[in-house]
């Protein structure tokens, strides 16, 4: 028996902040804590640009590092629609992709 689910990815930086605090901390928060997602993982690249064209990347010879960072969640339909709205003030739309997916 499979289960429909909607999977979503949000794209971001470490650097993005919202009331002085990490934006990616402030996501991972409201998606465990206000609506207890059934996954949620942070993935922190190496390499990576956007639509200005600005490359961030891991570099020994830099202290700080703006690196990309990738926070992918599911669960069903209705509760990701719920995150989502709640999420509307802290991500801009062409940042992030949602698509149906099946759990198994």
């Amino acid at each position: 028996m499979t289960k429909r689910v909607k999977f979503v990815r949000i794209y971001l930086s470490e650097d993005d902040q919202v009331d002085n605090h990490s934006l990616m901390e402030e996501i991972f928060g409201r998606l465990h804590d206000e609506h207890r997602v059934a996954g949620v993982t942070v993935f922190r690249g190496i390499i990576g640009f956007g639509a200005p064209g600005e490359i961030h990347s891991a570099n020994l010879l830099r202290l700080h590092g703006d690196l990309p960072l990738t926070i992918e969640f599911f669960d069903a339909p209705h509760i990701v629609d719920q995150a989502l709205a709640t999420l509307g003030d802290l991500i801009r739309p062409e940042h992030y992709l949602m698509w149906e997916a099946e759990v198994l």
